[in-house]
């Protein structure tokens, strides 16, 4: 592959609105626009995931989803394009009931916190939430990959089960959720 970004500015943003894939120039705060930036801010979150020590299993998964993730902002910046699919949520899947199958049942909620790999990987679990009702909302007025969706909301989940393993991982404890209202 040649240079794809021989110069890094271009200018033609200044007036506030960006390109799509498909050419068509919209606002860059327009409800598509906002879907890919938050899918980008996802992928740095896990990016700063991947710097702690992880088991090989989690890093090759999460490098995978990073992938998955500039793939579906591509999907998002071409209206009507599929590019996530249904064996990408089956991966998702797979690796989620395998890592939920080594851990105690959960039986309150657990607070957002832990060691490094932990607390980063909350973070990133929070921003994929985000980036599924960024999408959510795009999807009632314009056309979506049917599987996009489902992979975000799967995405959560597995950051959340990653969280819980890390803690694990790191000789930890995951921090309960006290309902103090409760007597």
């Amino acid at each position: 592959m040649g240079n794809r970004l021989s110069k890094i500015y271009t200018r033609t943003g200044d007036d506030g609105e960006t390109g799509l894939g498909n050419g068509k120039r919209v606002a860059k705060d327009s409800q598509r626009i906002e879907v890919i930036g938050t899918v980008d801010e996802l992928n740095c979150a896990i990016g700063r995931v991947l710097v702690h020590k992880l088991r090989d299993n989690i890093r090759e998964c999460l490098q995978e989803v990073q992938h998955k993730l500039f793939d579906l902002g591509g999907e998002i910046s071409i209206p009507s394009s599929q590019v996530i699919n249904r064996d990408d949520v089956e991966r998702l899947e797979s690796m989620l009931n395998n890592l939920n199958s080594q851990l105690p049942p959960l039986k309150e909620f657990i607070l957002p916190s832990g060691d490094h790999a932990t607390a980063d990987c909350h973070m990133a679990r929070s921003i994929c939430r985000r980036a599924e009702r960024r999408l959510v909302t795009l999807a009632r007025s314009e056309n979506v990959g049917e599987h996009t969706q489902i992979y975000l909301n799967r995405l959560s989940d597995l950051l959340f089960v990653m969280c819980r393993t890390f803690a694990r991982d790191d000789g930890g404890v995951e921090v309960l959720w006290c309902n103090k209202n409760r007597m």
